[in-house]
């Protein structure tokens, strides 16, 4: 069988590499995107890469493209990404954290909170969203932004912590 895995693996590379000139993780060359945003019950024309890691209550609106190596955590409250949305590779959505309960060696409870993506967002790569936060129709998050309060609709947001520093009416 190990062996049967190595010759697809080449085979699919070389095809993969002369029609799309790339080369993905293994499980990216077996997992159609497509069906695995179906599957999760995502929207029409919705993807997801195999390498991303999807937990809880997570849902996705239509022609969302959603990177490799993200984090979509739907585990505290749940999860919501609007239409034609871009989630950048490495981006990590948050709807807990455990501060509090480590701080308090277990005492108190994990925080949670929903959180919200709008439609016609752009995440940049590496984006981290905290828990409970919205962020509003058309808002572009700069790359490695960590989003800690509320973005509003059309704004453009980055930096660490991210900050408001344009909106589309601007």
């Amino acid at each position: 069988m190990l062996e049967k895995l190595k010759i697809f693996w080449k085979e699919r590379q070389s095809e993969i590499a002369e029609k799309l000139n790339r080369t993905l993780p293994f499980g990216d060359y077996v997992v159609d995107r497509w069906e695995k945003a179906a599957r999760l019950g995502f929207g029409e024309k919705s993807s997801i890469y195999d390498s991303s890691l999807v937990i809880g209550s997570v849902s996705v609106g239509r022609h969302t493209w959603i990177g490799p190596f993200t984090v979509l955590d739907g585990s505290g409250g749940g999860l919501s990404i609007g239409d034609y949305c871009s989630i950048s590779a490495g981006v990590q959505i948050y709807t807990h954290d455990t501060v509090s309960w480590s701080l308090s060696g277990g005492r108190d409870p994990i925080q949670t909170a929903p959180t919200h993506i709008g439609s016609n967002c752009y995440l940049g790569p590496n984006a981290v969203v905290a828990k409970g936060v919205r962020i509003g129709d058309g808002a572009v998050i700069g790359a490695n932004s960590l989003v800690m309060t509320d973005i509003p609709a059309g704004a453009r947001a980055y930096g660490n912590p991210a900050r408001v520093v344009a909106l589309t009416s601007d």
